[in-house]
């Protein structure tokens, strides 16, 4: 590696034109929040003038979830492993510097077998290439142990005392700058290197102008105070780094966010796709109705506004463009429900919605959080649009929220709005929920953008999930993707199933530090509305309605089975299971009655079509088989049913079916159990191994759906089941149900993000 150090320096830098090369921890990881802004925002700026390396200790695969940080600038080059890996910022090698190193490397093995023989080093276990490192004390450098170093053609570095790397010789961090600088064209007058420790010192001594970060190791300070070219700043980290490029003349002041100068008073702000209403044109007007179905978490989000708490709700609203004339941006939800709550309208397209949602969402985010890869579709220009309407969250997001609010964002189509909201909006506590499953580590980072999204949610305070599994399946991703520290853990029983479950756990993670930033974790399962399903049951048209269909049942078991239509919900395999019924054991003929109900898939989802087409088929072949004149096996519904409707075949059936190949939770299988509850009668749930409730409701008959016969053994075990049993069951469930409901959940997340931020 040639090295041509500078000679003659300039009186001042351009701010314009210069290259910053610095260390990371302990200097640009460093220093407060304002300098560390101002800093990622000197290098976001369109100057091609203005340059940043990285240039650290560390290994480059340890490097690369900074890459995903949207919190730390990204680079041009980086200088890894003490000057033994050279890269773009892209990570392609700088070819030339890459090959000169590695062709002077003996390699790792040939290292450590010639220093067996010191019994004082021990050999650290971090990422590495093109070198050696090892824990050691000034007493294990012996003459020996230099000999043998430089017998292998190496050269012995010891930083802190106790950090003692074998380098190939010649290689060292201020090396790699000028190397680099003269391998890629950068003038050497314009850099500026920047460190704390010993470890940097080589830095220094190539002549570079330099800047030393308050709270440096004194050894470093006492190397260069003496050297009219390096500043030795009072201020740590990027305050440091700040106070030296303005003492050499590289600095220029930056703007303050749009998004912080104009922050808003709400204290809660909710970041849902919806609005929590629905919007409908009538002879022209734009009005305002409440949720078709009076289930669900709007309601129960909502009631977090209904006293003094001033709030934002931020969800999309189609409208011709983005910036439709007379848009009205911000509306009441409801005065007098919510007197201080405002909904924070986003003009989508119908364009925006199609791909942000209907596309890329459904077709790259759901087949991986489900499980199902083989199904899932790669665009990259519906990424960067998918990124563009997260932006648009984040930033309205930003002016909605008050000094310190808290910010909830719900679900995986706005993965990535704390990683744009974090830099605008450093002083929030940003809570996510996901209210999908979330996969397994080797399924979830199929995902061409899985740093991406890794990166954003540990931008959060608090991130929460349904089941104890999917804490664990997200902490086990966040381990692929950087190095995690457990910083606490809860058993999981008896609240949850653990080794009688699929999906079960003994224990789950509650807090990590990773990125260096600590992440708290819980899991928190969506209730059901108990209370208003009761009311529901007992009112006079859905008794009616009940007393029908037990009617229409002509005293047959009635199991009904309610879902959408989605691959993820098993259907067919569930059809098949039930027909497998009526062939080995005949004496359920013309005695059981499905009543299959499948609500349709939004319009413009193409991906399900071929997937109704084959349930209408399997549907048709089961009752040609079975149906007699007075009886058919399947009454199959594919329409959405209002939910008393839907309320009252809970309370008519005997037998919920609800066998997902894999669902985050399914409030199906509550709502079942409360209705039967309020109906005051027993019942049977079959609920699969897959969904999210199975570890959760205690009394379920389980069973795996990916197994025909103990599907179908699980029906015929559900129908011929004792009353004792079947009330035994359905009273554990109720009370689960009615102890953790929806109201309980949304107050138990909230509290968990507080008490998340009172840890800290």
């Amino acid at each position: 590696m040639t090295i041509a150090f500078p000679r003659h320096l300039a009186e001042r830098l351009s701010p314009d034109h210069f290259v910053l090369a610095t260390d990371l921890d302990g200097t640009l990881l460093a220093g407060g929040v304002d300098a560390r802004r101002r800093v990622r925002e000197l290098f976001a700026s369109a100057r091609p003038g203005v340059r940043l390396v990285f240039v650290t200790g560390r290994g480059l695969e340890s490097i690369l979830p900074l890459l995903s940080d949207p919190t730390v600038p990204t680079p041009d080059y980086i200088i890894a492993d003490v000057g033994a890996t050279i890269v773009h910022g892209d990570l392609r090698p700088v070819d030339e510097l890459q090959q000169e190193i590695a062709a002077r490397w003996p390699g790792s093995q040939a290292v450590l077998k010639a220093l067996a023989g010191f019994p004082g080093l021990q050999r650290q276990s971090v990422p590495q290439e093109r070198r050696c490192s090892f824990l050691a004390s000034e007493s294990d450098i012996t003459p020996e142990l230099r000999a043998a170093v430089d017998a292998l053609g190496c050269d012995l570095l010891l930083s802190a005392g106790c950090y003692l790397d074998v380098l190939p010789r010649g290689v060292s961090k201020g090396a790699a700058v000028l190397g680099l600088a003269a391998a890629v064209g950068i003038d050497p007058t314009t850099i500026v290197v920047a460190g704390d420790t010993l470890n940097d010192l080589s830095m220094f001594d190539t002549g570079l102008r330099g800047i030393v970060v308050g709270g440096a190791e004194p050894a470093l300070v006492e190397s260069v105070r003496k050297r009219p070219q390096v500043h030795v700043a009072a201020g740590e980290g990027c305050d440091g780094i700040l106070e030296g490029l303005a003492h050499h003349g590289a600095d220029r002041p930056a703007p303050e966010p749009a998004a912080q100068a104009a922050s808003g008073g709400a204290e809660l702000v909710m970041v849902y796709h919806r609005l929590p209403y629905d919007e409908v044109v009538e002879d022209g007007v734009l009005r305002h109705r409440r949720p078709r179905s009076p289930n669900g978490i709007i309601p129960t989000l909502l009631r977090f506004f209904a006293g003094e708490r001033a709030g934002s709700w931020v969800a999309w609203s189609q409208q011709a463009s983005r910036e439709p004339e007379g848009f009205v941006t911000h509306v009441d939800v409801d005065r007098e429900r919510y007197p201080k709550l405002q909904a924070a309208r986003i003009a989508l397209t119908a364009d925006d919605i199609d791909v942000f949602y209907k596309k890329f969402s459904k077709e790259a985010f759901w087949p991986i959080i489900f499980s199902f890869p083989d199904k899932a579709e790669f665009n990259q220009a519906h990424w960067e649009r998918f990124l563009e309407v997260n932006r648009l969250f984040a930033e309205q997001t930003a002016r909605e929220a008050g000094e310190g609010a808290v910010v909830w964002v719900h679900d995986y189509n706005l993965w990535m709005v704390p990683a744009f909201l974090r830099p605008l909006r450093p002083d929030l506590k940003i809570a996510f929920f996901h209210h999908t499953a979330f996969p397994s580590s080797d399924v979830f980072n199929i995902l061409p953008w899985r740093r991406d999204i890794i990166g954003s949610l540990l931008q959060c305070d608090y991130v929460g999930f349904h089941i104890p599994r999917y804490v664990e399946n997200f902490v086990d991703a966040v381990r692929s993707f950087a190095p995690v520290d457990i910083c606490g853990t809860v058993p999981c029983a008896p609240r949850f199933l653990t080794y009688g479950c699929a999906l079960g756990v003994d224990t789950m993670t509650t807090a990590i530090e990773a990125g260096g930033r600590r992440v708290h974790l819980g899991a928190h399962p969506v209730g059901t509305d108990v209370g208003m399903i009761e009311r529901v049951v007992r009112s006079a048209e859905v008794a009616q309605q009940t007393a029908a269909i037990r009617d229409y049942l002509g005293g047959a078991t009635g199991i009904v089975s309610i879902e959408r239509l989605d691959y993820v919900k098993g259907t067919l395999e569930k059809l098949q299971a039930f027909e497998r019924l009526l062939e080995r054991h005949p004496e359920h003929i013309g005695k059981v009655t499905l009543l299959n109900v499948i609500t349709p898939a939004a319009p413009g989802m193409e991906i399900y079509e071929s997937l109704r087409v084959e349930v209408d088929r399997t549907v048709g072949r089961i009752n040609g088989r079975f149906s007699t004149l007075d009886w058919v096996p399947v009454r199959y519904f594919y329409r959405s049913l209002p939910f008393d409707e839907v309320v009252a075949h809970y309370a008519a059936c005997d037998i919920a079916w609800i066998t997902p190949l894999r669902d985050g939770l399914n409030l199906v299988a509550k709502e079942f159990i409360a209705a039967k509850k309020a109906a005051g009668r027993s019942g049977v749930l079959i609920l699969s191994e897959f969904a999210g409730a199975a570890v959760e409701l205690h009394g379920a008959l389980l069973t795996n759906p990916y197994d025909g016969n103990a599907m179908t053994n699980a029906l015929h075990q559900a129908l011929t089941m004792g009353e004792d049993e079947r009330a035994y069951r359905t009273g554990r469930m109720a009370m689960i149900a009615a102890e953790h409901d929806v109201t309980r959940w949304g107050d138990g997340f909230l509290a968990a993000v507080q008490a998340a931020g009172e840890a800290e």
